[in-house]
């Protein structure tokens, strides 16, 4: 009976937020207030396909929702990326019924890494994707070993299927604790830009079983690749679905003899899409489904998104750590036209107040001679100057406090650009482009 109450309750609060455009994770938050265990309440649908991570789990779950889109099946899903448990909560209260069940087939959700011993104490998914894990927000979420091991506490007992990263140590290590699950492990074969030694900041270096470095076949960006460890079984993973024949100047790559489109020429991106087709072999579920969602795929939300300004493109990415900036930045530097960016770097909380994170990125591949400009705002726009005149940059570099300034300033220099953003400088940046649409 409380439960329903809180359904009515919180259901009203959404139509209401929804007559002001308003909506978020409000509605969740009240319901997990007035009832602690609320998720636990629920009837959850045959599937619920959960994925968590540090890059590209936004991306991989709203390929994942679009997939499931193309069948007959009904698919909800935070395809806003709400991830956190007030933000599932949300989700849930826009979908159940009075009965208590939720009306669908599939619930696609992402889950905020920090967040997925809460939720999974209440939501048991049917296939749990976990994508990488890089330094991030050491503010928040602190030194990588404290988020995996909180997640551990929970893999024991899941008796559900992973989708693995198997390019990943720390994804792989996590793997081994869920000694109940079916494990998919998914990855990308050797390609043009793996290296045999990598000088990027890496998370995972030693082997979680004797603390010994691993070794690497190759590497693909900062600690992904193909590992091993020199005195133990861990790494050499014999992978369920492996991308090969990637061609970035195509935008295409093959797995088993199938052909498909990178949604955006880069490794993650593959890697992405990889998550979606071990989701597909979890499920038995037609691969076409997942080819078609690469063919219409739209970026949007700063992931490589594009606006028209002063007649030129500009590209609009979020970054968020060294890993993800290194990576955008992978994408920027294969352009060999003459070029503008705008970075902008905030400290807030949603960011991370602790930004000593551009150090660990090679801010070196955009200070080339082909990049005219690069301009800086934000609340830390100077310490992001400063980083950038450490790397010797040759070009004009200038600071604007006001993010509007900055973005004017880059109109009437009339080359295309590209904007890299933190989290709250997104959606501004976002809404003044917009505006010059």
């Amino acid at each position: 009976m409380r439960t329903t109450f809180i359904i009515v309750l919180t259901k009203c609060i959404r139509f209401i937020l929804k007559l002001f455009n308003r909506g978020g994770s409000l509605p969740g938050f009240i319901a997990l207030k007035a009832q602690s265990d609320f998720l636990s309440h629920i009837t959850y649908p045959k599937i619920v396909i959960m994925i968590t991570g540090t890059n590209g789990k936004t991306t991989t779950s709203n390929m994942i929702y679009e997939t499931f889109e193309k069948t007959d099946l009904k698919v909800i899903g935070n395809r806003k990326g709400d991830n956190m448990k007030a933000g599932i909560a949300s989700l849930v209260i826009g979908n159940v019924g009075l009965n208590k069940c939720i009306n669908c087939d599939v619930m696609v959700m992402e889950v905020d890494e920090l967040n997925v011993p809460k939720v999974m104490k209440e939501i048991k998914p049917t296939v749990f994707v976990i994508h990488n894990f890089f330094r991030d927000q050491l503010d928040r979420a602190g030194e990588m070993e404290s988020v995996l091991r909180k997640i551990m506490t929970v893999l024991p007992d899941y008796e559900g299927t992973l989708v693995i990263n198997g390019d990943d140590p720390n994804v792989v290590r996590l793997g081994d604790a869920a000694i109940h699950a079916k494990k998919i492990y998914v990855g990308v074969g050797e390609n043009s830009e793996s290296r045999k030694t990598s000088k990027d900041a890496s998370e995972g270096k030693f082997c979680y079983k004797c603390n010994e470095l691993l070794a690497y076949h190759y590497y693909q960006y900062s600690h992904i690749g193909k590992f091993y460890c020199p005195n133990h079984d861990f790494g050499d993973i014999k992978l369920d679905l492996q991308a090969e024949q990637l061609d970035f100047k195509l935008g295409r790559f093959m797995v088993d003899h199938n052909i498909y489109k990178m949604p955006q020429s880069a490794l993650f991106s593959v890697y992405n899409c990889m998550s979606v087709l071990g989701v597909c072999k979890a499920l038995d579920l037609d691969e076409q489904y997942a080819r078609d969602t690469f063919e219409t795929f739209a970026l949007n939300d700063g992931r490589n998104e594009t606006f028209i300004l002063n007649h030129r493109p500009c590209i609009l990415n979020l970054v968020k750590n060294p890993t993800g900036a290194n990576e955008t930045m992978k994408v920027i530097q294969r352009d060999e036209d003459t070029k503008d960016i705008l970075i902008i770097l905030n400290d807030n909380e949603q960011d991370g107040t602790d930004v000593s994170w551009i150090w660990d990125a090679h801010f070196e591949m955009i200070t080339t001679s082909n990049v005219a400009h690069i301009i800086c705002s934000g609340k830390r726009g100077y310490d992001m100057a400063l980083r950038l005149k450490y790397e010797d940059y040759q070009g004009n570099l200038s600071v604007y406090e006001e993010v509007e300034d900055a973005l004017n300033a880059i109109e009437v220099l009339n080359l295309h650009a590209y904007v890299i953003a933190t989290y709250t400088a997104l959606q501004p940046i976002r809404a003044l482009l917009g505006r010059k649409q």
